[in-house]
């Protein structure tokens, strides 16, 4: 196997104003979270896996004693006004090269079977954890970012690169006429974050008119904040224990 393959698992119509969701790994895990659980609350079909040689050379074990190979899955979830096509994945392309090819791969079908949006999701760390999660974002045309806009989106306060597919699959549709965005749930960066999750989960299921229960969602929210909270606190604990013990070991000469 040389090259990045889509493997259909079914065959389906065209999609409707189709849109692709991405649920990859990357900052505060926040797009796998958002991702899965989409997929699981939607009870989106399983329609293709995407195996490349980009991705690590391994396989799974499974419960069973069986095994299945690294990949990426699409999933599709029939909407009202939109469909929707969510990619999600054990991981990404190990390379520059892989992350480029996979990317292409992946676009090259979405624009066949009807894509003609792609919203990725990723996370943007601030390195702190705040109480009320923003969520930023950027987009290749003024009418997408316009639209974000109003479901409280902030563009123009990010800064930096993104790494990966969620910057590369809108970038390169651009090309393709697939208009596109990247957005990014404020976190800390460090931890697993589904309070911030959760306020993309919000977003997309207004943005998108999907029916999402948030039940589950807010209930590992609210189990995060405490963790994050607790780690804040044992922080800052060690940080005054550590600035008062080199304040005791400052000496002056007069």
């Amino acid at each position: 196997m040389k090259e990045t393959l889509i493997i259909e698992k079914t065959s389906f119509k065209k999609l409707k104003n189709g849109i692709l969701l991405t649920g990859l790994p990357g900052i505060g895990l926040i797009g796998q979270v958002v991702g899965r659980y989409l997929v699981e609350e939607l009870k989106a079909q399983k329609v293709a896996n995407v195996i490349s040689p980009h991705f690590p050379h391994q396989v799974f074990m499974t419960k069973k004693g069986g095994m299945r190979i690294i990949k990426n899955t699409l999933y599709l979830h029939r909407g009202k006004k939109r469909d929707v096509l969510i990619l999600l994945g054990d991981i990404q392309a190990m390379s520059s090269v892989g992350q480029y090819e996979v990317a292409g791969v992946v676009l090259d079908y979405c624009k066949g079977v009807g894509v003609n949006e792609i919203l990725t999701v990723g996370g943007y760390s601030t390195g702190k954890i705040s109480e009320e999660r923003r969520i930023f974002g950027v987009s290749t045309t003024d009418t997408l970012r316009d639209r974000l806009k109003k479901q409280g989106i902030i563009f123009g306060e990010a800064k930096g690169s993104i790494v990966g597919a969620a910057g590369l699959l809108p970038a390169l549709g651009k090309f393709k006429g697939i208009e596109g965005a990247c957005v990014m749930g404020e976190t800390h960066g460090s931890y697993i974050d589904t309070a911030s999750a959760r306020q993309i989960v919000v977003m997309l299921s207004k943005y998108l008119d999907l029916k999402v229960d948030l039940k589950r969602l807010n209930e590992k929210a609210q189990e995060s904040q405490k963790v994050l909270k607790q780690v804040q606190d044992e922080v800052e604990k060690t940080m005054e224990s550590q600035f008062e013990q080199s304040n005791k070991n400052v000496s002056y000469i007069r």
